[in-house]
């Protein structure tokens, strides 16, 4: 027998209460392993169209949906009995006549929710709307996976019927229906060859798998949410699976699953390269806990591939490897740096603001690891806008000499020292300690650490492998990978598919950054061409005549939220930076939701509402999210504004902030709400609009 579970399964039990969950999650594993069990009242739905369709006793109230045909076993919905038997009733898995792939398909005839376009005449009557697939052929259509049911209701879709389209067709008819009315001209699916399982289909994949023993489906069931460890749409595995003759990169916009592919490649590259060293890595200790945990369910039944892989940031990593083979790492504080940079200036008779060196310091000399006065001559200063002649450039450097100097007598190492060293040192060895390195969020990877990871791993094919979006970048400056050793042209990718963010958030979120980004290589980043596969609320954007209005307001959002059924683990509340954490606190206490103050030790639970700055919503999603206090001085930082060092930086600094807005409003899946006092930061206009 084939036991298989659908991603229907998953996201309906993931809907249910926590104890009803382990209810379920008991009696799927009793119909793996017995179906003839009398205590699970195994009986045929009679007024199901599609007489496979069986119902399962889970308790007096729910009931598991499944198709039993031959010897296949499919694990289709769970609700309560008389939801799951509706369920039924509207759907049929059948295999597709021109793909081959094995679908479940809602039946056309008893969906009532798609508008379809009525136009009555009037006085005044406004043009109808274009119909977007009108003159596409039916072999087409079908060679997206479009069931034969539904070529009607596709023919006459426009710009206000197509999403809730979409949500009653099989994924990868809606997702190439989506590219099509975005402009894009998606691959039709590969058909089958004659005879072939039609759950073996590369669309089907994505759907259902097959669970091989009770431990397989335990792992399956025991986080629903977490759908990528065992569904993975087709685009995504051809990146995790494919030969690279040097450096590679995967890139898109928030949701659409580059960490998903980052760490499925680093389990493909240990599970095929036995005995190899694998490295899964990213810019922060709180991100590579994420992957870490991720990753550990991913390889949980293949542990010898997992002990092959290292999760780690590339701080922590660096450190580790140092103090192995050069000595204790003392690493200066910022403060320790503005006082030698204060002290190297007094007596050179220069007009720079210390602020103005202090950034000198940090984005060039140090970042570029410039040890000579010809050194610092001649570098091309990407990211500083403003202009220095050479002489003034002589007239810097004895600043930047005497901050050396001072950190050699007190024995003290920048992070980018660090690296430096460590980099020269691994240079020389014949076996680096790492062969393959994949690196998440790596548009924040600064420049000593991507020459430290070019030295580990990428002079080999599949070397470095790279995931990363241009458009959370907010820790580093730009920069040219090429000029280091990386060059990834010709191998990058952007992935166009949003599977967690709704249409309606990814819409307002895309809408605070530019549709094309390019690195400085010219790498193209483009966000016009992503689409989302579902629905959701509109975004809510309010701004409010004083804190407390803001606060009432959002407690009731909450409150609300809860009552809907969500869970404290499933929301999140952000705002700019730790002064604004109180507002954000008053807030959820209004709601009477249990919380926790995320930081750099503290993570999320399942039990708990999570309240943390916007930089800490790096890598974390929730159903709902409320990025509050996005005042006019809080949101672009006016401390950052009033620290410029030349007027040329500030378009710098208001893309990082646009950024890291783009980052928090990109956490929610379903529902957000973005709030500020007047006068509010000129960035909700672009949210509104």
């Amino acid at each position: 027998m084939q036991f298989r579970i659908a991603d229907t399964f998953t996201s309906s039990l993931a809907r249910l209460p926590n104890e009803q969950q382990k209810a379920v999650k008991t009696t799927a594993f009793d119909l793996q392993t017995n179906l003839s069990q009398p205590g699970l009242s195994l009986h045929r739905l009679t007024g199901a169209s599609d007489s496979h369709f069986w119902s399962a006793r889970v308790n007096l109230d729910l009931r598991i949906i499944l198709h039993r045909a031959r010897e296949n076993v499919v694990l289709c919905y769970v609700g309560r009995h008389d939801d799951a038997y509706r369920w039924a009733e509207r759907r049929k898995l059948e295999t597709h006549p021109t793909t081959g792939a094995a679908q479940l398909v809602e039946l056309r005839e008893v969906v009532q929710e798609i508008p379809v376009p009525v136009y009555v005449e009037s006085e005044v009557q406004a043009p109808p709307k274009p119909l977007l697939f009108a003159l596409l052929p039916d072999d087409q259509l079908l060679g997206y996976g479009v069931p034969v049911e539904w070529l009607e209701e596709v023919k006459v879709a426009d710009e206000d019927s197509v999403l809730d389209l979409a949500d009653h067709l099989p994924s990868e008819a809606a997702e190439a229906l989506l590219e099509l009315a975005v402009g894009k001209t998606p691959q039709p699916s590969l058909p089958a060859p004659s005879g072939a399982d039609p759950f073996s289909h590369p669309d089907a994949l994505r759907r259902f798998r097959v669970m091989r023993n009770v431990e397989e489906l335990a792992e399956a069931l025991e986080y629903p949410w977490d759908k990528w460890t065992i569904f993975l749409h087709p685009a995504q595995l051809g990146l995790v699976e494919r030969n690279y003759n040097g450096p590679a990169r995967v890139s898109g916009s928030a949701g659409t699953g580059k960490t998903v592919v980052a760490i499925h490649r680093a389990a493909f590259l240990a599970k095929s390269n036995p005995g190899l060293r694998i490295l899964l890595t990213t810019f922060s200790d709180t991100l590579a806990n994420l992957l870490r945990a991720k990753l550990r369910l991913l390889v949980h039944q293949d542990p010898q591939a997992g002990s092959r892989i290292s999760v780690d940031s590339l701080d922590a990593v660096a450190s580790g490897l140092y103090e192995a083979d050069l000595g204790p790492v003392k690493l200066a504080s910022r403060e320790i740096i503005k006082a030698l940079v204060k002290n190297g200036a007094r007596g050179t008779g220069t007009n720079f603001s210390p602020i103005f060196l202090l950034t000198e310091w940090e984005r060039v000399v140090d970042a570029w690891q410039l040890d000579s006065w010809e050194a610092y001559r001649d570098v091309t200063r990407i990211g500083r806008y403003r202009r220095l002649s050479e002489t003034q450039r002589q007239s810097l450097w004895p600043v930047f000499e005497s901050v050396r100097s001072g950190l050699r007598e007190q024995g003290l190492l920048t992070k980018a020292e660090m690296f430096g060293r460590l980099t020269r040192e691994l240079a020389r060895r014949e076996h680096p300690p790492f062969d393959h390195v994949v690196v998440d969020e790596a548009q924040d990877v600064s420049v000593a650490q991507l020459r430290f990871l070019a030295v580990v791993a990428g002079n080999r094919p599949n070397g470095l492998f790279f995931a990363g979006d241009l458009g959370q970048r907010i820790f580093q400056q730009p920069f040219s990978w090429k000029e280091l050793g990386v060059d990834i042209r010709g191998r990058s990718q952007t992935l166009r598919i949003n599977y967690r963010t709704s249409h309606q958030i990814r819409t307002r979120a895309d809408r605070l950054l530019d549709p094309e980004i390019s690195d400085v290589d010219g790498n193209l980043e483009e966000r016009n061409g992503t689409v989302s596969v579902f629905n959701g609320p509109t975004p809510t954007v309010q701004v409010f005549g004083d804190e407390g209005a803001e606060c009432a307001a959002v407690s009731g959002w909450l409150t609300a939220r809860i009552a809907e059924g969500l869970q404290p683990g499933e929301i999140g509340v952000f705002t700019r930076s730790f002064d604004q954490i109180g507002r954000a606190v008053q807030a959820v206490k209004g709601s009477n939701i249990p919380y926790s103050v995320l930081d750099d030790e503290k993570e999320p639970t399942d039990d708990r509402l999570s309240i943390g700055t916007m930089h800490l919503a790096k890598g974390l999603e929730y159903r709902a999210v409320v990025v509050m206090a996005c005042d006019s001085e809080v949101i672009p930082l006016q401390s950052r504004v009033e620290s410029i060092a030349d007027e040329a930086d500030l378009e710098e600094v208001y893309n990082t902030e646009r950024n890291l807005l783009y980052v928090a409003c990109t956490r929610a899946r379903d529902h957000l709400l973005v709030t500020g006092v007047e006068p509010a930061s000129e960035f909700l206009d672009d949210l509104r609009r």
